[in-house]
């Protein structure tokens, strides 16, 4: 081959090479580079600006603390699940797990907070660290069910990695998304959601924040609430009304 065409072809694969890195560190790019991100919220946040929170466009989703026990019930719950709801972003709820009270309670305060409706994430059942080796796992079991009964999703398992090889690396809970807290490093077990640092900082919240990932294998979409099944009397009678008027 003629020198001045092995030059002509170094100097097109030269400009190639420039172009595509130009492509890839483009600013587009680079922000579709960054994972989808939440938080999660509670009465600790104070009073929270979701506006400037949601101008961060790698925090799509945000999981709000409703109840814990039989009795408690987050102050801050309403106005944190209407505002960041208004500002564009997924919401979601969790319950605070009690090991002194009955499944049945602990669902009857749940239930008079959380409002299917207001849900776009399925409910998160918090299951502390604190617990591992002293969990009573029927009213475990027995929270999960009723929860699930209310919601018609399975709810997602929140705990540490502890917790879960102790009581949920189990095949019976192999059908529910898991949520693990670990701030020292990834996740050696499964998981959806990763709660991978507690002082996290965003704009429109004074102080920590926690921050989640999801899972590479899995997507937003995994942990949205399913939507309405249609009445199956009110489609049939819509369908005679409409073929009626024909």
């Amino acid at each position: 081959m003629p020198m001045a065409t092995k030059s002509s072809c170094r100097t097109k694969w030269l400009l190639a090479v420039l172009l595509l890195g130009a492509t890839l560190l483009s600013p587009a790019v680079l922000q579709a580079q960054v994972r989808t991100r939440g938080i999660d919220v509670s009465k600790y946040q104070g009073n929270i600006n979701w506006t400037k929170v949601a101008k961060d466009s790698t925090i799509r989703f945000v999981y709000v603390k409703a109840t814990e026990g039989t009795s408690i019930k987050d102050p801050y719950y309403s106005a944190n699940i209407k505002g960041a709801r208004k500002a564009g972003l997924l919401v979601g709820s969790y319950h605070l797990y009690s090991s002194k009270t009955t499944a049945y309670q602990q669902m009857g305060n749940i239930r008079s907070v959380v409002k299917k409706k207001e849900q776009d994430l399925v409910p998160v059942l918090d299951i502390e660290g604190h617990h591992s080796g002293r969990l009573n796992m029927e009213r475990v079991d027995k929270l999960l069910e009723l929860m699930e009964k209310e919601y018609g999703v399975k709810p997602i398992i929140y705990t540490s990695e502890r917790v879960y090889k102790t009581h949920f690396a189990n095949k019976k809970y192999s059908k529910y998304h898991i949520f693990i807290a670990n701030y020292r490093g990834y996740p050696k077990t499964r998981f959806t959601l990763w709660q991978y640092t507690e002082t996290g900082h965003c704009s429109g919240i004074k102080g920590y924040v926690d921050f989640i990932r999801i899972h590479r294998n899995h997507s937003l979409s995994d942990i949205k609430m399913p939507k309405p099944k249609k009445n199956a009397t009110a489609a049939a009678a819509a369908k005679n009304d409409t073929t009626a008027s024909k």
